[in-house]
């Protein structure tokens, strides 16, 4: 016998195993068989999921129009930065609507939400389920309706009309977000801040709506980025010179994909991923609360 089985032995003899039961070693190799399909199944997800960003990312660099790679060029970011006026236009214009739209659904949403939680009143519940409508009907039902409905009222159609329109199908999203969190909410601290001579007001501010601020964060962020994503809706109720980019990305490609809406997508990407790394202690501060 080697001097390493020797060894082995002496050791095995001094610390020998715990005994397992047949029950845990069939648990155990369970789980290992799990986590080897899971780990299969979490990498085909991320691979399906970020292999398009890849290719687009790859073709945003490629020298020329075509789908074949003919070499590594910066023209297309310099046509996107100096020569794509009506795209910035059409890429502010998303970005107002989707800002103030989610802002004013946030504040309605979440007022409306803690009046429905906290109050009780005649036909309360046909309130909350005439609330999430427009969430659950086809987007081209809700952009047919809409545009019918400025037309009959006589509002030309506009950036005004695509703010109304994102705020009216954000606002059940803040709804159910503010609603969520109010249901874990434990009114009994509202007694307590009554008790203490709070008012209302008082109570509301700085009570029910801090606590209530990771639901509203995340009612306003997912807004914005409804607003942003948003076509179908906005085809219908938007007017001359007030095309998003959704529109103009839909307008350009019709003719083929352009490498300059590669590169804008890029540009996208990567101030969506340095705003969320920059904002990661703020959002981990409100996912604790």
């Amino acid at each position: 016998m080697s001097f390493k089985n020797i060894v082995r032995s002496a050791i095995t003899v001094i610390r020998p195993r715990s005994p397992q039961s047949e029950a845990g070693r069939h648990a155990r190799r369970a789980y290992r068989k799990n986590f080897s399909f899971s780990q299969t199944v979490f990498i085909a997800t991320i691979v399906f999921l970020f292999l398009p960003l890849f290719v687009l990312v790859l073709y945003s660099f490629n020298s020329s129009k075509s789908m074949n790679l003919t070499g590594f060029s910066f023209i297309w970011y310099e046509k996107l930065f100096f020569h794509s006026r009506d795209l910035w236009r059409s890429f502010w214009n998303s970005m107002l609507i989707a800002i103030t739209s989610a802002g004013t659904a946030t504040i309605i949403g979440t007022l409306g939400a803690i009046g429905v939680n906290w109050y009780r009143f005649k036909m309360r519940s046909y309130i909350q389920a005439v609330s999430f409508l427009p969430m659950v009907l086809p987007e081209i039902i809700v952009g047919v309706s809409l545009s019918i409905f400025f037309a009959g009222i006589g509002l030309k159609l506009g950036l005004l009309t695509i703010f109304i329109a994102h705020t009216t199908f954000n606002l059940p999203f803040v709804f159910l977000m503010v609603m969520a969190r109010l249901d874990e909410f434990d009114f009994s601290i509202i007694e307590a801040a009554h008790d203490l001579g709070a008012t209302e007001r008082q109570t509301l501010f700085k009570v029910t709506i801090p606590i209530c601020m990771p639901g509203i964060v995340s009612g306003f962020l997912t807004a914005i980025t409804i607003s942003l994503e948003d076509f179908v809706i906005t085809y219908f109720v938007s007017g001359p010179g007030s095309s998003t980019l959704p529109l103009y990305i839909y307008s350009a490609i019709r003719f083929g994909v352009s490498p300059v809406i590669n590169a804008m997508s890029v540009v996208m990407i990567f101030g969506t991923v340095l705003l969320t790394y920059l904002l990661r202690n703020f959002l981990k501060y409100i996912a604790a609360k």
